[in-house]
């Protein structure tokens, strides 16, 4: 069986569809969901950063990781993007399949 992954991303709001298009138009995904108006609060260069932000929940297979990884970081306004992968443990098998599906070449 498969292993599948959700991986997550903040970015600035304008650029978040951006983002999430190039994603899923590299096949390297097969979803994008976009959470809009979210608050981050970080360090950054010896600051606390309060921004609004959004955030991506991108779905693939594991095996795709670090290509995504890659394509995130070219295309991310950020010099160090948040990337985060996280296992599926379980979930819809005919979901799984539509994840193959989509991210064929």
């Amino acid at each position: 069986m498969q292993d599948y992954v959700v991986a997550l991303t903040t970015c600035p709001e304008k650029s978040s569809k951006e983002l999430a298009r190039i994603l899923v138009e590299s096949r390297l995904c097969a979803c994008v969901n976009i959470i809009h108006n979210l608050t981050s609060i970080y360090h950054w260069k010896n600051e606390i950063i309060i921004d609004d932000e959004s955030l991506l929940m991108i779905k693939t297979e594991s095996k795709h990781s670090e290509a995504l990884w890659e394509c995130v970081k070219s295309n991310h306004p950020y010099e160090v993007p948040e990337f985060i992968v996280l296992p599926i443990r379980w979930g819809s098998q005919d979901y799984f399949n539509w994840i193959s599906q989509s991210i064929k070449n």
